[in-house]
């Protein structure tokens, strides 16, 4: 089950991720309380501002910090990433414990995290499957699974228990602290910039130009398997972003204060966590991996529909849950169907391209949660987004007949990438619309 966790460099990288991701869903959660104290009148707005806030970087760095970690050592692109963000941490924790009463500093330092996060992402994603071999790899983006969705169920839940006991400025700080845990396993790592386990020196680099970007969207659009696992991710975080209207929930619908509120916030990490435990075994022998993939963001929808109109915490704790349990399940044939398809050399653009639609999506339904929530209710927003989350999954698999029929039996082997550039043809190749053409 831990096979991936032999090899040093791998293990180093994911322990470090697992204590920094602790610290990360920890201000994650608090910030969006943080907001909601200090914007009383107008919540729901304020709390969808800050999706707005972190979206932008997305936007304008996606390309950039793709090419980036192709062209670049990718360890030395995160130690660079990972110092900034526990410095925007500790600013924002310094602001805060000396009584931060306006909503625009923690609007611009989301912003800048985001930036930095912008580069972080692809340089860890494309770094994460040099450090084992590739028939380890299916294991190694389980377990580092494990390690976010594990994070994610302490993190909300001891955010929620320090902000009741303490204040949220010392969240904060506990975030910027444990940046410091990967900044020590990456200055620890022995193989950066190298093919780790193959002997081969070091890692081909590409050029940092505006045509290697471009190559890399080509690479993406080109290929139905990978576009369409981006789309998925997009329309599912897109429409189903209700944890943003989490404080509101808590404070006004179910009366359950600061640690109720970290209790929900935990709740999808809670079911992810088991989930994730069971796909470290299950992964190498599910065979039908469009389908559960598929199956997976329809349960993720029809469980936010039925959060959106529950009334009781339980129930409510529970529904949530089983997004985190359907969204891991989705995660981990998404992150794989990528990796296994994507030559190394691309795999940073590819990361990069992807970035605007795993985190864009949630962001911006952030921005459209709050929004519809502000003008129609929480209760309506939450409810209608799990409806959107339904209808676009539909109507995706019904558009790309290739993520149906994906099995693990039809992977490529090593050396072998299905959708390398020019096999796939036309941007709309393998895809038969029912009604619309796909974008």
């Amino acid at each position: 089950m831990f096979a991936a966790l032999a090899h040093r460099d791998y293990r180093l990288l994911w322990s470090g991720l697992l204590l920094s991701f602790i610290g990360t869903f920890m201000q994650s959660a608090a910030l969006l309380w943080h907001v909601s104290l200090l914007a009383p009148n107008r919540r729901a707005l304020a709390l969808g501002f800050v999706g707005l806030a972190r979206v932008g970087p997305i936007l304008v760095f996606s390309m950039i910090s793709g090419v980036a970690a192709d062209a670049l050592n990718r360890r030395a692109v995160m130690l660079i990433t990972q110092s900034l963000m526990a410095l925007l941490a500790g600013v924002l924790a310094v602001l805060t414990l000396h009584g931060l009463t306006s909503l625009w500093p923690i609007y611009v330092l989301a912003a800048l995290s985001s930036a930095a996060g912008a580069f972080d992402a692809p340089a860890r994603q494309a770094l994460m499957p040099t450090l084992v071999p590739r028939a380890q790899l299916p294991n190694a983006i389980s377990l580092n699974t494990i390690a976010m969705q594990t994070a994610s169920v302490l993190g909300p839940a001891a955010g929620g228990l320090m902000i009741a006991v303490t204040s949220v400025g010392w969240v904060y700080v506990a975030n910027a602290l444990s940046f410091l845990f990967v900044i020590f396993a990456l200055l620890l790592m022995k193989g950066q910039g190298v093919t780790h386990l193959t002997a081969e020196g070091r890692r081909p680099t590409g050029n940092f130009t505006v045509a290697a970007g471009l190559e890399g969207l080509r690479f993406v659009f080109r290929a139905p398997l990978i576009r369409s696992t981006m789309l998925l991710d997009f329309f599912a975080t897109f429409f189903s972003s209700a944890t943003a209207l989490l404080p509101i929930f808590a404070q006004d619908i179910l009366h359950v204060g600061a640690r109720g509120y970290g209790w929900l916030f935990a709740a999808p990490a809670a079911g992810a966590l088991i989930a994730s435990g069971m796909m470290v075994k299950m992964v190498d022998v599910i065979e039908r991996r469009g389908t559960v993939l598929i199956g997976a963001v329809l349960a993720y929808g029809a469980a936010t529909v039925a959060f959106g109109v529950s009334t009781a915490f339980w129930l409510t704790f529970a529904c949530l849950a089983v997004t985190g349990a359907a969204d891991t399940v989705s995660m981990v044939f998404r992150n794989l169907i990528r990796q296994m398809e994507t030559p190394d050399s691309l795999r940073g653009r590819m990361t990069g391209v992807n970035m605007v639609f795993f985190m864009g999506g949630p962001q911006l339904g952030e921005l459209e949660a709050g929004l519809v929530a502000h003008w129609l209710g929480p209760v309506v927003s939450v409810v209608t987004g799990g409806l959107g989350c339904l209808a676009a999954t539909g109507w995706l698999a019904a558009a790309t007949p290739s993520l149906r029929a994906y099995r693990r039996s039809e992977e490529p082997g090593p050396g072998v990438h299905a959708s390398a550039p020019g096999v796939q043809g036309s941007v709309l190749a393998d895809v038969q619309p029912p009604a619309n053409p796909e974008p």
